[in-house]
């Protein structure tokens, strides 16, 4: 990754995200993590797990998803593997592990706006071993749809008026690898 010829001035910084500038150009980079996973999650009947929560930044509107989260980001775990931050999250955020969990791409989030970069897996060979539904301080609905039910649903809630993650119409591609 190349990185920019001028030192970048921090303009303020939180708990998990810190404020950048080079020039007029601004950005956000996360802070106390080391990455992002990602999971492209397939039941062995030929359905995908997404996820549906609410998130603050777009005025706490309802957001169907992949599972995903922050690698690091736990105390005393700051060194944590990227693919055990992606079985971990998979199985907080819907109750499944997976048996077979493969990284296949490594991309940035939102190059305009962040430094960020997630690793995306599929997880396959899935079985329940848990309620789901995230951490204390998440509210997750799991929805396992059968890949032929697949575009009807994401219409359908698109047409609620749920945002839908762009990494979201990956899942067609991502199911045939």
């Amino acid at each position: 990754m190349s990185q920019s010829k001028s030192p970048a001035e921090i303009l303020g910084q939180g708990n998990w995200l810190q404020l950048k500038r080079v020039g007029t150009w601004e950005w956000v980079k996360r802070v106390n993590t080391s990455g992002v996973a990602c999971i492209y999650a397939f039941t062995d009947n030929d359905e995908v797990v997404l996820i549906e929560q609410r998130r603050a930044p777009l005025n706490g509107c309802t957001v169907l998803e992949i599972p995903a989260g922050l690698v690091g980001d736990i105390a005393g775990q700051e060194d944590e593997a990227i693919h055990l931050a992606a079985r971990r999250e998979l199985i907080e955020e819907t109750g499944y592990d997976a048996d077979e969990l493969r990284e296949v791409a490594v991309c940035p989030s939102a190059p305009g706006l962040s430094e960020e970069v997630i690793t995306l897996y599929v997880a396959r060979r899935l079985r329940k071993v848990g309620e789901g539904g995230g951490d204390e301080s998440e509210d997750i609905t799991v929805h396992v749809v059968p890949m032929i039910e697949f575009d009807d649903f994401v219409t359908g809630r698109l047409r609620a008026g749920v945002l839908v993650d762009p990494r979201v119409f990956g899942v067609r591609f991502f199911a045939t690898l």
